[in-house]
């Protein structure tokens, strides 16, 4: 029976080798005395159940593939309502639905009220909770947190009660606002008067959307006392409740929480999935505690769960940082192995292992192949590059492909590039580059604020206080004027 070992440091688990972790020989399953929680598989669904699901995919393929068609007719020349109407026999509320998920995703909240406006004029349409909490979800993410507000007391002016899902996308948006600790006692308020409206009772996602703001802003404290709440309540935690606790913890290096929260779920018995595989193991890989990542590998690739691309990638990555080029090497090898294609995650995360073990003609040699290889170019890839020239104190080489990408069109760049070069150049005291680089992102039409400055200069901390004067003077504006 394959299970997650609960990694500890008296663990009697040893790697002494690479072949250990990554070759393909069997491995010996874990003693009876291993703390574990185990993995069975998944139980077959029904014949009737599976032919309602075959239904139901078929579709959502279909509405996916119209919602696709209306997104690539949409332009900045023709009115969204006149495409809109052109498909008003075929469209319904989960058109819509998809629709609202695609213009959110690319920013274009505005063309969501569109959308809205235009659903309230249809006969078919009827004003339901569901959409009011989809749309307060999508204004959330964007950060539009007064936008989400209007929604809500619309949804009241139209005659629709709210229900636990409405307040739910509301505590989600007020989560996404800049100011988290407003945010989170904002948070706590609706869940309070949740409790206080039987129609609007907190239920297992309000509680998962709690607990996992309150662990990113290290509150353990509260996390505890909504654990406890939860366990006064009839609610049941779930998989996404002990997932997004840990991976929480995880990313604020707060190990011996996530471990704790770990223990917790096995005492729960929930079984656990590929994503707690992969939190765990970025986890450690980020904390450099590879013995333990290596433990969480090995359970995971003895277990019912597959590795995903992501398992590689954290694992590539994080050994990169530690300049442990050869096991990063192994992790890669070892995925193409398991028949995983490289995603540009993959590329950009090898390109900066090798920048890191001063292998810059390794890094460049993978660039060059993306620039051959792949379809889309993203300016991500190329800053991965330029990282890698620029702390390798090779300015010049990053400028050289700057020019080459800016002139052939092949990579994008924006405001991210232009930062990443402007701090190397004036590390650099190249004043001639740092010139020509402005001069480009005018041309661009990127207007640098004075955060663009100030975050340079807070990154330049060892520099001697005459160059940190210059940028000080840049910052105010006081170059640019001259310029």
């Amino acid at each position: 029976m394959a299970a997650l070992y609960f990694p500890s440091a008296a663990s009697s688990v040893q790697f002494s080798q690479n072949s250990l972790i990554f070759g393909f020989a069997p491995q010996p399953c874990a003693s009876s005395g291993t703390r574990m929680c185990s993995i069975s598989p998944p139980s077959l669904p029904r014949k009737r159940a599976g032919i309602r699901s075959k239904n139901a995919s078929s579709s959502n393929s279909e509405a996916e593939d119209l919602v696709r068609s209306l997104m690539s007719n949409f332009t900045d020349k023709q009115p969204l309502t006149s495409t809109l109407n052109k498909y008003v026999k075929m469209l319904r509320t989960e058109h819509c639905f998809l629709l609202f998920e695609e213009l959110g995703r690319t920013d274009k909240w505005f063309q969501c009220l569109e959308v809205f406006r235009w659903m309230q004029k249809q006969r078919w349409y009827i004003p339901d909770n569901g959409v009011y909490s989809k749309l307060i979800s999508v204004m959330g993410k964007q950060g539009k947190t007064r936008m989400a507000m209007w929604l809500f007391s619309e949804m009241r002016n139209s005659g629709c009660r709210p229900d636990t899902s409405v307040y739910n996308a509301l505590i989600s948006a007020h989560l996404h606002s800049r100011d988290k600790a407003k945010a989170l006692d904002k948070a706590l308020g609706y869940f309070e008067k949740m409790k206080a409206m039987e129609r609007c009772q907190p239920n297992v996602v309000t509680y998962n959307i709690l607990l996992r703001a309150f662990a990113q802003a290290k509150n353990v404290e509260q996390v505890n006392a909504l654990f406890k709440d939860l366990d006064d309540s009839i609610i049941t935690p779930d998989i996404f409740t002990f997932n997004g606790v840990m991976d929480a913890y995880g990313k604020s290096g707060m190990i011996r929480e996530m471990e704790l929260m770990l223990s917790k779920m096995k005492s729960n018995q929930i079984k656990p999935d590929v994503i707690t595989f992969n939190l765990l193991i970025d986890a450690y890989g980020r904390k450099q505690e590879f013995d333990k990542m290596e433990q969480v590998f090995k359970s995971l690739m003895h277990s019912k769960e597959k590795a995903t691309l992501p398992t590689f990638n954290s694992m590539i990555i994080n050994y990169g940082k530690a300049r442990a080029r050869e096991k990063a090497e192994m992790a890669y090898q070892k995925m193409i192995q398991l028949g995983y294609k490289p995603s540009f995650i993959t590329y950009e995360s090898l390109i900066m292992v090798y920048g890191q073990c001063d292998s810059v003609s390794r890094a460049r040699e993978i660039f060059n192949q993306v620039a051959d290889t792949e379809k889309v170019k993203r300016t991500s890839t190329l800053n991965a590059m330029l990282e890698v020239y620029c702390m390798n104190s090779l300015p010049m080489e990053a400028h050289i492909l700057f020019e080459d990408a800016h002139r052939l069109k092949t990579f994008p760049a924006d405001l991210s590039s232009y930062k990443i070069l402007y701090k190397a150049y004036i590390k650099a005291e190249m004043k001639e580059l740092v010139d020509k680089l402005l001069e480009h992102m005018d041309s661009s039409g990127i207007i640098p604020n004075k955060k663009f400055f100030l975050d340079t200069l807070s990154s330049l901390g060892s520099l001697p206080p005459h160059k940190k004067s210059v940028l000080k003077d840049v910052a105010t504006g006081k170059v640019l004027i001259g310029r």
